[in-house]
C-alpha cells in the first residue's frame, strides 16, 4: 500500500500520461495541485515511485512514464461512472433488434469499438443444455446432403456434408426419423453422448441404419450451435498508435488476432471469474510477446439457461479506463436485461 500522497502523484502521473501519451515531469504534477507541494518534492516522490517500479525515465527526457505496475495500481482506484440513462436505452434498444445471441454479440462488438475506438472482441458461447425440436436431411448431388438441425428454443442451423458414399432419400428419411423419434427433447450434448455410446456397439438390427447415421455424425450432425461464434472489430485502429513494434511484431499480432481460438483463449484467460465482474489486465505478454503494452477490459455476461456472452476491450495502456469500463459494465446490464 502506497502512502495517500504517493497515491494521489502516481495517479496524478498516470491521467497525465494518457491525456498526452508524453513523459511526466515533477512541474506538471505541482502545476495541478492545490496543497502547494514544490516540484522539488514531487520529483524525490517520483524517484522514489521508479525505484519501486511504478516509473521509467526515457533517456530523452527528463520526465517519467508509467508502467504496467503503475496502471495496475491506478486501475485499482477507479470506480465506472454511471451511463446515461439514454445511452442504455439506446443499448437495448438496438440489441433487442437482434432475436439471436449470435447477432447480439455481433452487434456488441460494433458498440464497443464504435465508443471506446479500441480493438472489440465478443464471444457467443451457446449452452449445451440446447434441446432438439428436429433435424431434416436432403439429397443433394454428387453424394451430398443438406443437414438441417432446429433447436426448441428457435435455433436453426445447417449444413452440407460431402460423403463417400451415395444415400438415397429413403435412406435419409429413415436417419430423419430414427433421431426424431429417439432424441426429440433431449439436450444436444445428451444426444452426441448416447450417440457416441451406440455407434461404438455392434447392433446387427441397426448395422446399415447406424452405419449410415456414421457417416453423417462423423461429418457433424447435431455438433451445431455449440462452438463459440467470436467477433472481432476495430483492429484497424492499432495502426494509428504507438505501440513501440517493428513491422514484423505488428504483422505477428495481427495474425494473432484473426485466429479464432486465439482471442477465446485470450477472453478465457482473463475473464475467468464471477459472472458481471469487470476485470481489468494490464500488460498481456502472457499472452501474446507483443502485447506487452497492451490491457484488457471485460466481463462474462450469463444468460439464462447456461447461455453467456464474453466481451472485452483490447487496447493500449494509455487507454481512457473509465470511459471503457463504464461502457463494458454497461452493455453488460443492457445485454442482461433483455428477453431471451
Amino acid at each position: 500500500m502506497l502512502p495517500p500522497r504517493t497515491s494521489e502523484i502516481l495517479r496524478a502521473i498516470v491521467q497525465a500520461y494518457i491525456e498526452t501519451g508524453e513523459p511526466v515531469a515533477s512541474r506538471t504534477i505541482a502545476r495541478q495541485r492545490r496543497d502547494n507541494l514544490s516540484p522539488a518534492t514531487i520529483r524525490n516522490t517520483m524517484a522514489d515511485l521508479a525505484d519501486l517500479g511504478y516509473l521509467d525515465q526515457p533517456h530523452t527526457s527528463a520526465g517519467r512514464v508509467p508502467t504496467a505496475k503503475a496502471f495496475r495500481e491506478y486501475v485499482q482506484s477507479l470506480a465506472a461512472s454511471r451511463a446515461p440513462g439514454a445511452d442504455l436505452d439506446r443499448f437495448r434498444e438496438e440489441l433487442v433488434q437482434r432475436p439471436s445471441l449470435e447477432e447480439r454479440a455481433e452487434h456488441t462488438s460494433h458498440l464497443l469499438t464504435e465508443l471506446t475506438q479500441n480493438v472489440a472482441i465478443v464471444a457467443a458461447i451457446p449452452r449445451e443444455s440446447r434441446a432438439l425440436d428436429q433435424i431434416e436431411l436432403i439429397r443433394l448431388p454428387d453424394s451430398r446432403v443438406l443437414m438441417v438441425v432446429v433447436t426448441r428454443d428457435g435455433l436453426v442451423r445447417n449444413r452440407v456434408a460431402s460423403l463417400c458414399e451415395p444415400f438415397s432419400q429413403d435412406d435419409l428419411v429413415s436417419i430423419r426419423n430414427y433421431v426424431n423419434h429417439n432424441f426429440a427433447g433431449w439436450s444436444l450434448a445428451a444426444i452426441r453422448t448416447e450417440l457416441s455410446r451406440l455407434l461404438r456397439e455392434d447392433r446387427s438390427s441397426y448395422d446399415t441404419l447406424m452405419r449410415r447415421l456414421t457417416l453423417l455424425y462423423d461429418q457433424g450432425l447435431l455438433d451445431f450451435g455449440l462452438a463459440p461464434h467470436v467477433y472481432l472489430e476495430g483492429a484497424s485502429t492499432l495502426v494509428g498508435l504507438d505501440l513501440h513494434l517493428t513491422k514484423e511484431k505488428l504483422r505477428d499480432l495481427f495474425r494473432a488476432l484473426e485466429e479464432k481460438q486465439r482471442l477465446i483463449e485470450l477472453l478465457d484467460q482473463f475473464l475467468s471469474g464471477a459472472s458481471g465482474e469487470v476485470r481489468v489486465h494490464v500488460g498481456l505478454e502472457e499472452a501474446h510477446p507483443a502485447m506487452r503494452e497492451f490491457a484488457l477490459i471485460g466481463l462474462t455476461v450469463a444468460l439464462p439457461e447456461g447461455l453467456e456472452t464474453r466481451m472485452a476491450v483490447l487496447g493500449p495502456m494509455r487507454m481512457n479506463y473509465p470511459r471503457v469500463m463504464a461502457t463494458v459494465i454497461h452493455l453488460g446490464q443492457a445485454l442482461r436485461s433483455l428477453p431471451q
